[in-house]
C-alpha cells in the first residue's frame, strides 16, 4: 500500500524532550538525589473501526509523560524511589522529583538497585529505520476500513455477519536520559489494519465461526492492501464451519506460524531476570543446558532495520547485541537488566525491557518447507491456529490452553475441530520440535515459521 509521507504530529521537538530530561536531573540533583534516570514521551495517533459498512469508533489520541527514579546512596546502600506527570510544566517536574524523593527515603535498601556503570551505556545512537508517519485522516481510515469489510464478504455468502475492520496509525518519541551520562531517544511509528469476519452456514444459525488476520509495521508503504487482508481473514473464517470435537488422545501438533509466536513468549517470560532471580521459572539453573531440540537457534536481533524490536540502548541506557540466546539447543543466556543481573551476580545482557527481535531457527529448515510441506511433516495430527485462556505455569513449565485447529490426516486438512485442549510441558515441547517452517511470520517482536511437535495430549470427548 504506498502512501505519501508527511511531517509528524508532534507537540515537541526531541530538543525539547531532552531539555525536560536535563531539567529533571537536575532538579533531582539539586534536592539530594545521589543519581536519577529519566524518561520523557510523547505519541499521537488515530484509530478508526468499521462494522457492517458503518464507522462505529474513531478516536484521536495524544499523550505525554514524564516517568523519573531517583536513587539515594551508593554502591550496596541504595533506596530508590519513583515518580509520574503528564504536566511538563517545571513545578510539576519539581513536585515529582520532590514525591519520588520521599517515596526513596521510606524504601529499604536494595542492593540490585542503581544505574548501569558508565562504561556499559550506549555512546552512539543508531537510526533503525523505524519511523514513519502515516497522514491519514479519519475518513480515509475508515474508507480503508470499508474496503476490508467490504472485501470479507464478498469473498462468500456464508460471510453474514462482522467484528468489523480496523485501521490503527500510531507515532511516537521518546528521551531517555541518568545521570551516568546517557542521554538518548528517536521517534517511531506503529500503523495496523485488522478484520474479523463471522460466518455461518444459515443465517439463524448458531454455528457461527470468527476468525480474523490483521498486519502490524513501522513503514505503512509495507502494508497489504486492505482487501488481501479483509479476504484472507474471510477464508479462515470460512475454513472453520463445521467443526467437530475430537477424542481425547496424544499425538502430534503444528502451531501455526502466528501462534508459534506465542511459544516464543513463553519462553522468553521464563528466561527473563525477574523469573530467574525469583526462582519463578523452570528455566532456574538450567543455563548451560540444553532445553530445546538440537537443531533450534534462538536469536536475539536488536539490529534489524524496521522492525518492532529494534534499539541500540535498552531501558536503562546499556548498549543492546545481537546475540544467541539457545545455538544448538542449549540455553546460552538469560534476559537480563542491571538490576536482575545484580541480583543474580552476573552481567546485563541489555535487555531492560525483555527480548528485542526474538528469531527461532531451525539448523533442518530449507526454503521448500513451506506451509504445504510442514502438514506433510505432521502427517496425521492436529493443526492448531487458536489458543484460548492463560494455562501456562512458568515455575513448572506446564502447559494447558483451549485450542481450535484442524485435524490432518496423512498430510491432508480433513476436518476443523473445536472445543479441545492441548496439554503438555514447555520443556518437553521444546525438546521435542520436530520442524520449523519456512513459512516464516512476524507478530510484534517475535519471528518464526510453523512449529511442529511430536507429540501433546488432546483432551476432548
Amino acid at each position: 500500500m504506498r502512501t505519501p509521507t508527511s511531517h509528524s504530529k508532534f507537540a515537541f521537538s526531541a530538543a525539547e524532550l531532552k531539555n525536560i530530561a536535563n531539567d529533571v536531573m537536575a532538579y533531582a540533583k539539586k534536592a539530594g538525589a545521589d543519581d536519577c534516570a529519566v524518561d520523557v514521551t510523547e505519541g499521537v495517533g488515530l484509530s478508526v473501526s468499521v462494522r457492517n459498512g458503518e464507522v462505529e469508533t474513531v478516536e484521536h489520541n495524544r499523550d505525554k509523560g514524564v516517568a523519573l527514579t531517583v536513587y539515594l546512596g551508593v554502591g550496596l546502600n541504595v533506596r530508590r524511589g519513583n515518580a509520574s506527570t503528564s504536566d511538563f510544566s517545571q513545578r510539576a517536574l519539581k513536585d515529582s522529583v520532590a514525591a519520588a524523593l520521599a517515596i526513596a527515603e521510606f524504601t529499604s535498601i536494595d542492593e540490585g538497585a542503581g544505574l548501569p556503570e558508565p562504561g556499559l551505556l550506549q555512546r552512539h545512537i543508531k537510526d533503525y529505520d523505524l519511523y514513519h508517519p502515516w497522514p491519514l485522516s479519519a475518513e480515509e481510515a475508515a474508507h480503508l476500513g470499508k474496503r476490508a469489510e467490504d472485501a470479507a464478504y464478498a469473498v462468500s455468502p456464508l460471510i453474514r455477519n462482522s467484528d468489523g475492520a480496523s485501521i490503527s496509525a500510531q507515532e511516537g518519541q521518546f528521551v531517555s536520559a541518568n545521570t551516568s551520562g546517557f542521554m538518548g531517544g528517536y521517534p517511531y511509528s506503529r500503523h495496523s489494519i485488522a478484520m474479523a469476519p463471522i460466518a455461518s452456514v444459515k443465517k439463524s444459525s448458531k454455528a457461527m465461526q470468527r476468525d480474523d488476520w490483521y498486519v502490524t509495521v513501522r513503514d505503512p508503504n509495507e502494508l497489504p492492501e486492505p482487501e488481501a487482508i479483509g479476504s484472507y481473514a474471510a477464508r479462515r473464517a470460512l475454513a472453520r464451519l463445521g467443526a467437530r470435537k475430537l477424542t481425547t488422545r496424544d499425538a502430534p501438533i503444528l502451531f501455526e506460524a502466528p501462534l508459534a509466536t506465542g511459544l516464543l513468549g513463553a519462553f522468553a517470560q521464563a528466561a527473563s531476570g525477574s523469573a530467574i532471580y525469583r526462582k519463578a521459572s523452570f528455566l532456574t539453573e538450567r543455563l548451560g543446558s540444553r532445553i530445546f531440540a538440537g537443531h533450534i537457534d534462538l536469536i536475539d536481533d536488536p539490529s534489524i532495520p524496521g522492525a518492532m524490536g529494534s534499539a541500540s540502548f535498552d531501558e536503562e541506557g546499556v548498549a543492546t547485541q545481537r546475540r544467541h540466546v539457545v545455538a544448538g539447543g542449549v540455553l546460552e543466556g538469560f534476559f537480563l537488566s542491571c538490576y536482575s543481573a545484580r541480583k543474580l551476580n552476573m552481567q546485563t545482557t541489555g535487555n531492560a525491557g525483555g527480548s528485542h527481535n526474538l528469531q527461532l531457527r531451525s539448523r533442518l529448515t530449507q526454503a521448500e518447507d513451506d506451509f504445504e510441506t510442514m502438514l506433510k511433516k505432521l502427517g496425521t495430527g492436529l493443526l492448531v491456529t487458536e489458543l484460548m485462556g492463560q494455562g501456562v505455569n512458568y515455575v513448572t513449565g506446564d502447559y494447558s490452553r483451549g485450542a481450535t485447529g484442524f485435524w490432518v490426516e496423512n498430510g491432508e486438512i480433513a476436518y476443523p475441530v473445536e472445543e479441545i485442549t492441548i496439554a503438555g510441558s514447555l520443556e518437553k515441547m521444546f525438546l521435542g520440535i520436530v520442524a520449523v517452517g519456512a513459512d516464516t511470520i512476524v507478530r510484534g517482536n517475535k519471528e518464526t515459521g510453523s512449529v511442529l511437535i511430536d507429540a501433546m495430549t488432546i483432551a476432548g470427548d
